[in-house]
């Protein structure tokens, strides 16, 4: 036989034989874990009106984040760009770099944060616990040079979250956080929710939710929720008015983990009904009045959701509509103890919650926001 016109073709090699034991331990792990509690706060019935939470801090890692970093992984997994011994790096403002330090050290993998010299210090303890390594900037708008540079003079992989997070989930489903949603809201009275309130960090989340209701033709119509300043509100308004929404900008939010100095790339403005901008006291207001009301501790952004949400409340109750509305408790308030919970620390940013969190009460009361 003339073998002349072989040609040598590659055997498997020990690097592919390291990703498909990396997917599957992700996979392992998925599979080890419980989905997410969704809460239905206490609204008087006459109302018409149910409130749900999806709690995301019940996640191995404590935040919404831990979907997010999951599949960032296994996008990066699957592309080639994280092998055996690559060095993970990422800009993030904490929760996100929690749940990657715990990926990273599952596959045994070094990990360095690059975040904010203000975040708390209950997230930079987080990380540094899981194995991770912080590396602190002050400006916050530099987080995405830096990281590029650190990725580089590691051979690592700059993950890039706020580049990424809209297309490594899956919206179609796969258990992302639309399906689980609306899989759990199966039985109730209200199963398709009539709005969706989120944050917006990378934007991937309300990317994720707008259009899994579209792909399944659900009529849910979705709202966000964005911090004082922050560029994602003048970003949708230019898309609305027909202009480019990545030319708008903002500034460095003060609610943690939402709310951008620019509008990511994963951020799609087509697919959101509503966006409103939540005043950072209103945040807090809200996100300390639901510990009282229904014995739940949710950080800040959660309570920028939480305040939009009530407002949806009460545009429908002042319509007359019924149905349900789903938001998102984002992560455990135990991270934020000595910042969001302390009263000094809110005297000194400035923040008072309290003429907030009486018009939450008045809602209740009456019905009627003011």
């Amino acid at each position: 036989m003339d073998t002349t016109s072989l040609i040598s073709l590659p055997r498997p090699s020990a690097t592919r034989d390291w990703v498909d034991a990396a997917v599957r331990t992700i996979e392992a792990e998925s599979m080890r874990s419980a989905d997410t509690h969704l809460h239905r706060l206490d609204l008087p019935r006459q109302w018409g009106i149910d409130l749900y939470l999806k709690d995301e801090s019940t996640h191995r890692t404590g935040s919404l984040k831990h979907r997010l970093a999951r599949s960032l992984f296994l996008y990066g997994l699957v592309n080639g760009w994280i092998t055996e011994g690559t060095t993970i790096v990422e800009a993030s403002s904490g929760s996100t770099a929690v749940s990657e330090a715990y990926y990273a050290k599952l596959l045994g993998l070094p990990f360095i944060a690059v975040m904010a010299a203000s975040t708390s210090p209950e997230k930079i303890a987080l990380i540094e616990a899981t194995g991770g390594r912080c590396h602190l900037v002050d400006d916050p708008s530099s987080v995405y040079a830096e990281s590029e540079r650190l990725a580089a003079a590691t051979n690592g992989h700059y993950m890039d979250q706020f580049t990424y997070a809209e297309r490594a989930t899956d919206w179609r489903g796969n258990n992302n956080i639309a399906e689980s949603i609306f899989g759990q809201l199966a039985m109730e009275e209200h199963p398709v929710p009539a709005w969706i309130v989120v944050g917006a960090g990378t934007g991937g989340t309300s990317a994720t939710i707008g259009r899994y209701a579209r792909y399944h033709r659900h009529h849910t119509r979705l709202a966000v929720a964005d911090p004082e300043g922050s560029a994602f509100l003048p970003a949708w308004q230019a898309a609305n008015a027909g202009g480019n929404p990545r030319t708008a900008t903002g500034r460095a939010s003060r609610i943690e983990g939402i709310g951008r100095a620019r509008p990511e790339p994963s951020f799609v403005p087509g697919i959101i009904d509503f966006l409103a901008t939540v005043p950072d006291a209103a945040s807090v207001a809200a996100m300390r009045h639901l510990q009282e009301f229904a014995h739940l501790c949710a950080g800040p952004s959660t309570g920028t959701n939480l305040w939009l949400a009530w407002q949806v409340v009460a545009n429908m109750l002042a319509a007359g509509e019924k149905g349900s509305v789903v938001t998102l408790l984002c992560d455990n308030g135990e991270r934020y103890a000595t910042s969001y919970y302390d009263a000094d620390w809110l005297q000194a940013a400035g923040l008072d919650p309290a003429p907030y969190a009486g018009r939450i009460e008045r809602l209740l009361a009456s019905g009627s926001w003011d």
